[in-house]
């Protein structure tokens, strides 16, 4: 069977459910495009954050949408949110991309994040709107004290940052992030280019996700986050150390960890077959709660 052919065959398929994809700091949701044309029998929704001013403000949005759909997918209905007094609908499209217009999105809901996006993904999971995650470079607390820098950065590094964007130094910022989100193999291979261009955030929204990154915390939460959740994590990854998706395999009580050895940050690039194979296989062996 080629390519063709087997691209039809999912496209024909009963779409499975939908997903939320969360995207991470500073990054536009179009760095996930490659993985998501291997899941066309999903319907796909993404949040655009990228134009918040405060933290509240994003954390709101994230946490109305994702309350939305759970509402949405559980009662079939589209207005369903609107009936219990949250966000209507035309601000929700506002920020929502990939609506899906008249059609009711399909339960099962899956939660995609990556990086900030998956501990935003957590927080939602925490509160019972998600039926499954898929994560990539998680982690349920991003800044940490000086005796667990094996599994985040610390806050002088953060606050750092946040002076430089206050600066108008947000070019030099943004390249010294993307920067340290590869190995030295993968510059050499050119993932850097496949990542949607710099500068697609105000200076507001990217202080707003930084101060995300300071203080959400939810190791707390990990316990009670009963869903199924696959982890995708690089064994180099510089900015999530890789023992922080190992402290979500032990802490969380239904994950699995998929570690990509010799990679960095942003794990899918490149991975895009590899990732959709690990996919359809945890999700095959949760079908019979999931779908």
């Amino acid at each position: 069977m080629n390519n063709r052919n087997e691209y039809m065959r999912r496209v024909e398929q009963k779409e499975k459910g939908t997903i939320l994809w969360l995207t991470g700091w500073s990054m536009t949701d179009a760095v996930f495009d490659l993985l998501r044309e291997r899941l066309p029998d999903y319907q796909h929704l993404s949040l655009d954050y990228s134009a918040v001013s405060t933290p509240e403000d994003m954390l709101d949005i994230v946490e109305t949408t994702a309350k939305w759909l759970s509402r949405a997918v559980r009662s079939n209905r589209l207005d369903e949110g609107a009936a219990h007094g949250d966000i209507g609908m035309p601000e929700l499209f506002h920020v929502l991309k990939g609506a899906c217009g008249e059609n009711v999105p399909r339960a099962p809901l899956l939660i995609s994040g990556w990086s900030m996006g998956a501990v935003l993904a957590l927080g939602l999971a925490a509160k019972g709107y998600a039926d499954g995650l898929v994560l990539f470079s998680a982690t349920a607390r991003f800044v940490r004290d000086k005796k667990e820098l094996s599994l985040g950065v610390h806050d002088a590094y953060v606050r750092q940052m946040m002076r430089d964007i206050a600066k108008d130094y947000q070019p030099d910022v943004e390249s010294r992030f993307r920067k340290m989100m590869f190995t030295a193999r993968e510059g050499e291979m050119g993932y850097a280019d496949r990542l949607p261009p710099a500068g697609c955030w105000t200076p507001e929204a990217l202080l707003a996700g930084l101060q995300i990154l300071r203080y959400e915390d939810h190791l707390p939460d990990l316990a009670r986050i009963d869903c199924p959740v696959l982890l995708f994590h690089g064994h180099e990854d510089k900015i999530c150390p890789y023992d922080a998706g190992v402290e979500l395999l032990d802490r969380l009580p239904r994950a699995r960890l998929v570690t990509l050895n010799d990679r960095g940050h942003a794990v899918f690039l490149g991975e895009e077959v590899r990732i959709e194979k690990e996919w359809r296989r945890w999700w095959h062996e949760h079908k019979q709660e999931l779908g």
